[in-house]
């Protein structure tokens, strides 16, 4: 199959964004969609359906952003769409339980054994600054152990050397953090054994938890080696650490049971986002049942939200995880096999790597891929932007930043992955030669 490029200049997305530089920061909500790091115009979507997307001048792109990862399904799945208009139409929001509440949670906890009791929230970010009050208010500590170029939300204590967009931008902190509100987080190197055992053999007793994105996804795909994460468990068991999963991309994208039941390490707490949601603002903790009953009513860890488990998220949640459930994650898994077959042959002639777990693929522009933040060559990211663009102009949308995956959804289509492989022929040799 033939490349398709965009037929038409993307004259409205560049009025639009001329308007919003004049209301939001920077012209957006959130940093990475400015486009900074790829260069030219962002493009704003206006439709989706299945695999593809559209934009407001009509330009239809193969888009493997998939909304930074919820859309496992592709974009306006049916019974996702069909879900948040019949519960819409019965109220948005009523800050009582609810019946889409339950149902949820009881999904999450059936298809995740680790997740014994569930706490609905809105956002990753929520999620994490949650399960990390629950560890410390648990086991009576301060100090949170985190990982070089992780990233776990924008919570002003875990902000430091956290990858996403702050490693597009060439920050390795925000401005607006007091040093006081990091003083009890700790830093130590990924896929480092002997760090991690050499920091808890000196203050081991001192750790309330240890947070970890066992697929770290913001900052590259940093493929961890299951021994590492088995590491961490046995140093979090011998200190009365807890041991926090970050899943909040990973969860739900790569089974029902995650990382944990790719990887191993049995974590006390995960975190979730994105996928449980179906596209919604949802967010999610979850977790061992002796640890999650310290948190209120219960017990004295306080956590609230007018909007968590609102009705109309919830009952998207609960179609996505049952689609998913019925057949969805067989069909992720062959696409992303599909995918990468399609790509493989295509990169072969160039030093790209990529890099694949389930259904998120990164393309690393390095041989082999580092597993490590402070691996990564940042030379790279220039041969990105400009291989960015020229697939952009040929309809194939990824994320604008070289430090981000992309992933693949069960609406994709042979199709789609035929025309991705002519563009990424066409794109490479541009990438390769104007940056050379």
């Amino acid at each position: 199959m033939t490349e398709t490029p965009t037929t038409h200049a993307r004259t409205r997305s560049a009025e639009l964004f001329g308007r919003a530089q004049a209301l939001l920061p920077g012209g957006v909500s959130s940093p990475v969609r400015a486009f900074k790091a790829v260069g030219g115009t962002p493009v704003f979507f206006a439709s989706g359906k299945g695999g593809e997307a559209f934009d407001e001048d009509c330009n239809r792109y193969v888009d493997y952003c998939m909304s930074w990862g919820p859309l496992a399904l592709g974009h306006a799945h049916p019974a996702v769409v069909k879900a948040v208009q019949e519960t819409a139409a019965k109220g948005t929001s009523f800050g009582t339980p609810t019946a889409e509440e339950v149902g949820l949670a009881e999904l999450v906890t059936q298809l995740n054994p680790r997740a014994e009791r569930v706490r609905f929230v809105s956002s990753g970010t929520e999620a994490v600054m949650s399960a990390v009050r629950v560890a410390r208010g648990y086991t009576g500590r301060d100090l949170v152990v985190k990982f070089d170029g992780c990233y776990h939300g924008h919570a002003d204590y875990l902000l430091v050397k956290a990858g996403s967009g702050l490693a597009t931008a060439g920050q390795p902190d925000s401005a607006g953090v007091p040093a006081s509100m990091t003083s009890t987080t700790i830093v130590l190197p990924l896929d480092d054994e002997r760090a991690v055992s050499d920091f808890f053999a000196q203050r081991g007793r001192e750790v309330a938890a240890v947070i970890v994105e066992p697929v770290p996804a913001n900052c590259g795909l940093l493929v961890q080696r299951a021994e590492f994460l088995q590491h961490l468990r046995a140093e979090c068991t011998q200190a009365g650490a807890l041991l926090i999963y970050d899943e909040v991309i990973s969860g739900f994208r790569l089974g029902p049971e995650g990382a944990a039941g790719l990887l191993g390490g049995e974590p006390d707490l995960m975190t979730y986002g994105k996928v449980i949601g179906g596209g919604l603002p949802v967010g999610a903790y979850a977790g061992r049942r002796e640890v999650m009953e310290v948190v209120a009513p219960l017990g004295p860890v306080y956590q609230a939200g007018t909007l968590s488990g609102n009705p109309v998220a919830m009952a998207a949640g609960c179609a996505a995880l049952t689609a998913l459930r019925d057949g969805g994650w067989e069909r992720l898994e062959q696409n992303a096999q599909a995918l990468e077959a399609a790509l493989l042959p295509v990169l072969a002639d160039y030093p790209v790597e990529l890099v694949r777990v389930g259904s998120i693929f990164w393309l690393s522009f390095q041989q082999p891929a580092p597993r490590s933040w402070g691996a990564i060559e940042r030379s790279g990211a220039e041969r990105y932007k400009v291989l960015h663009r020229e697939l952009l102009e040929r309809g194939i949308y990824l994320a604008p930043s070289a430090y981000e995956v992309f992933f693949v959804s069960a609406a994709h289509t042979p199709a789609h992955f035929a025309e991705t492989a002519a563009a990424f022929a066409a794109a490479l040799p541009i990438a390769f030669g104007a940056s050379s």
